[in-house]
C-alpha cells in the first residue's frame, strides 16, 4: 500500500509540474527565429520579447487560454492538499471523492485550454499586431506538456476515484 502511494503522490506532482511548465513557459508556438505562448512572443535573435495584449485580435481567445490554464494549475494544486488532508481524515474503506472532482476538474480545464489554442491557432498567428512574422511556426514542446497533462490529470483522476484508504 505505502508503494501505491508513493506512486499516486509522484504522479500527481508530476501532473502538477507539467502544467507550471505548459503554463509558464514560452514554447506553446515556434519557428525559426521566434517563440510564443499565451502570455508573450519572443524573438530568438535579438532577445526581445512583446505581450500579447487587448491590442490583438483574438485577445479574448488567449485570455481564455490564460485563464483556463491558470484554473487547471490551482485545482491540480488543490486536489494534492485536499488528498493529503483526506489521507489522514477518510475513515478507512471511503474513496477519495472529492480529490477526485476536483482533479477532474483540473483536467477539464487544461483541455479547454488547449482546445481553444488547437482550435484558434491560425487566426491567432496570421494576426498583423505582432512585430514579426509567426504564422509559418509549427507547435512548440509546452503545448504538447498541456495535452500530456490533461492525460495524466484524466489518469490521477479515475485513480483517486478508484482508490480506497486502506490499512
Amino acid at each position: 500500500m505505502l508503494i501505491l502511494l508513493a506512486f499516486i503522490i509522484v504522479f500527481h506532482i508530476t501532473s502538477a509540474a507539467l502544467l507550471f511548465i505548459s503554463t509558464i513557459d514560452n514554447a506553446w508556438w515556434v519557428g525559426d527565429n521566434f517563440s510564443t505562448d499565451v502570455w508573450r512572443t519572443c524573438a530568438t535573435n535579438t532577445s526581445t520579447c512583446t505581450a500579447i495584449t487587448d491590442q490583438f485580435r483574438e485577445y479574448q481567445s488567449i485570455q481564455a487560454v490564460q485563464a483556463t490554464m491558470i484554473l487547471s494549475t490551482i485545482f491540480c494544486c488543490v486536489a494534492f492538499l485536499v488528498f493529503i488532508l483526506q489521507l489522514f481524515r477518510l475513515k478507512q474503506g471511503e474513496r477519495f471523492v472529492l480529490t477526485s472532482i476536483i482533479q477532474l476538474l483540473s483536467c477539464l480545464c487544461v483541455m479547454i485550454a488547449a482546445s481553444i489554442y488547437t482550435d484558434r491557432h491560425e487566426e491567432l498567428h496570421k494576426s498583423n499586431e505582432y512585430s514579426i512574422e509567426v504564422s509559418k511556426g509549427q507547435y512548440g514542446y509546452s503545448f504538447v506538456l498541456a495535452w500530456i497533462a490533461f492525460a495524466f490529470t484524466l489518469i490521477s483522476g479515475v485513480m483517486y476515484l478508484v482508490l480506497r484508504k486502506r490499512k
